[in-house]
């Protein structure tokens, strides 16, 4: 397993766009994702498969603030989890599946890319720490996610958004699941 003192995890900014290239890619992850999957249309999305929507999430990072959250072992970069306010990914209200719980702001961590070779490792687990401590510092009360239910049935395309079984480990609840597979999970980030 990782040992979480063996990596740095520090937000996306635009100076570490290179390692981000890097990391996704020249394809940008999953098919040309380039985590822009919850922030178009499916017809923007898909029409921006690649370098469209390479170019697209760049332009977020260089408004900044961070998007997410990169992870380097001494070697580079190693992983990446995307997370920031429910607000900025306007197609988690359209799902039936993923559609707000409550009228609570909330940050989402929406998914991740683990380099091959640095799987099945721990690493999301420790990017999900990553995010709760980088969510504190900016404000947030909750953090949010929609996980896959491996347990409930296996899909290697559905991973990229984490299983619940990590989420659970990490402190977070599920708040609802309008589908056996997908849970939406929460976890509250303020100190009693």
């Amino acid at each position: 397993m990782a040992n979480p003192e063996d990596y740095d995890v520090v937000p996306l900014t635009p100076g570490r766009w290179g390692d981000f290239e890097t990391l996704l890619g020249p394809k940008g992850a999953r098919g040309g994702c380039w985590c822009m999957r919850w922030r178009q249309t499916r017809t923007e999305f898909e029409a921006g498969h690649g370098d469209a929507n390479r170019r697209a999430y760049q332009a977020i990072v260089r408004a900044g603030p961070p998007p997410g959250l990169l992870a380097y072992d001494r070697a580079g970069p190693v992983g990446w989890c995307q997370v920031c306010p429910r607000k900025d990914l306007p197609v988690l209200g359209r799902s039936p599946l993923l559609k707000q719980v409550d009228d609570t702001p909330v940050w989402s961590v929406s998914c991740f890319f683990i380099r091959p070779g640095h799987r099945r490792q721990g690493l999301t687990g420790i990017l999900i720490e990553g995010a709760k401590d980088y969510t504190r510092r900016r404000g947030a009360e909750i953090l949010e996610a929609y996980p896959w239910d491996a347990r409930q049935e296996k899909s290697n395309s559905t991973v990229y958004s984490g299983v619940a079984s990590t989420f659970l480990r990490h402190g977070f609840d599920v708040v609802a699941r309008r589908a056996t597979r997908r849970p939406v999970m929460r976890l509250s980030l303020k100190t009693p």
